[in-house]
C-alpha cells in the first residue's frame, strides 16, 4: 500500500515505511521528528522541472506528464519499488502545501501502476 503524507504531520504507526521524496530537506523539521526510514531525494523531480512548475495548479497536468517521463528512466524509482514490495505499507513524505497538486501524488500513482504491471 502506497500513500502520501505531508512531512509536517506527525508520524503514525500506520505510515509503515516512511520515505521522504523531496530533493531538499523540509524547513523546520528535525531528523528525529521526521522519523524517516529512507530519504530518496533522487526520485524527486529535477530542479529544472520543479522550478518550472512552481506549484502553479494550472501547470500541474503538464508537470505530471513531464515528471512521469523523468520517472521512466530514473533508477531511483527501482529502489522505491523494491522498498514498496518489501514493506506492508509505504508512506511517501513531501513538504509541498497542496495535498493534490504535488510531485508525491504523481509518484504514488506512477509507482502503483508500476507495481501492478
Amino acid at each position: 500500500m502506497l500513500t502520501i503524507k505531508r512531512i509536517y504531520e506527525p508520524a503514525a504507526d500506520e505510515d509503515g515505511m516512511r520515505v521522504l521524496v523531496d530533493r531538499l530537506w523540509p524547513r523546520g523539521v528535525s531528523k528525529e521528528d521526521a522519523a524517516l526510514d529512507l530519504w530518496l531525494k533522487e526520485v524527486a523531480p529535477t530542479p529544472e522541472l520543479r522550478t518550472w512548475f512552481g506549484h502553479e495548479p494550472e501547470r500541474f497536468e503538464e508537470f505530471s506528464a513531464r515528471y512521469r517521463a523523468e520517472l521512466e528512466s530514473n533508477p531511483a524509482l527501482d529502489r522505491l519499488l523494491e522498498a514498496a514490495g518489501d514493506a506492508r505499507s509505504v508512506t511517501l513524505l513531501y513538504a509541498a502545501r497542496d495535498p493534490e497538486c504535488n510531485h508525491a501524488a504523481v509518484l504514488r500513482d506512477f509507482a502503483r501502476e508500476a507495481l501492478a504491471a
